[in-house]
C-alpha cells in the first residue's frame, strides 16, 4: 500500500473525476462512429475491444483498446502529477471501478482488461510491460482473449513484487479479483469449452 499523506477530501475529488473519465464507454463510441450498430447487442454484448473486434472492425477494436487503456494511464499520470503517489493508486482504482460500472448506462460496464493494463503500465511500466507480455503470450499460443486477461491479472501483483512495486501489490490485487468477478461467465465458458477464439464473430 502507498503511504496516504494527501487530504482525504483531495483523495475523493480525484477518485470521482477519475471514476467520471474512467466510466467513458469508448466501445460504444467507437461502435457508434463507426456505423457498428449497438455494441450491447452483438457479440457477447460487453462494451471492449474484444467484442468490438468480433464485428469486424480491427480499426474500430483498436481505437477501444488504445482509448480504454489509456482513460486508465491519464487518470493515474494526471493524479500524479498534480497531488501526488497516493492520489496515482486512488485515480487507477477509481477509473477501474467506472469502466465496470459506468454512470452513463446505468452502472453496467465491461470487463476492465485494456483499462487495467493502462492503469498497472502508468503506475510502473516495468510492471504493466510484464503484465500485457502475459497477455499477449497466453493470447497467441491458446487464442483466448480472457483467459489471457486471467492470467495477466492473476501475476500482476507478483509481477509487482518482482519488480520493487510492492506499494502496489495490494492495488494489483484488487483490481485482479474485480476482472475475476467479472470474467465468471467467460470462466464457465473456458472449463466447458465453449469458449469463443480471439477474432470470432460468433
Amino acid at each position: 500500500m502507498p503511504v496516504f499523506e494527501t487530504a482525504p477530501l483531495i483523495l475523493g475529488l480525484v477518485a470521482l473525476l477519475a471514476y467520471l473519465l474512467g466510466a467513458v464507454p469508448f466501445g460504444i463510441v467507437m461502435a457508434r462512429l463507426f456505423g457498428l450498430g449497438d455494441l450491447r447487442k452483438i457479440g457477447s454484448g460487453n462494451i471492449g475491444a474484444t467484442n468490438v473486434l468480433r464485428t469486424g472492425n480491427k480499426l474500430a477494436a483498436f481505437l477501444t483498446l488504445v482509448l480504454d487503456a489509456g482513460k486508465g494511464g491519464i487518470a493515474v499520470l494526471v493524479a500524479r502529477a498534480l497531488v501526488g503517489e497516493d492520489a496515482a493508486q486512488i485515480a487507477g482504482f477509481a477509473a477501474f471501478l467506472g469502466h465496470l460500472f459506468p454512470v452513463y448506462l446505468g452502472f453496467k460496464g465491461g470487463k476492465g482488461v485494456a483499462t487495467f493494463l493502462g492503469t498497472v503500465l502508468a503506475l510502473a511500466w516495468p510492471v504493466g510491460l510484464a503484465a500485457c507480455g502475459t497477455w499477449l503470450a497466453v493470447a497467441l499460443s491458446l487464442r483466448y482473449s480472457s483467459l489471457s486477461a486471467l492470467t495477466a491479472a492473476a501475476l500482476s501483483p507478483v509481477w509487482a513484487i518482482v519488480f520493487g512495486r510492492a506499494d502496489m501489490a495490494v492495488l494489483a490485487l484488487l483490481l485482479a479479483v474485480l476482472i475475476f468477478l467479472r470474467h465468471r461467465s467467460n470462466i464457465g465458458r473456458l472449463l466447458a469449452g465453449t469458449e469463443p477464439k480471439i477474432g470470432k464473430k460468433t
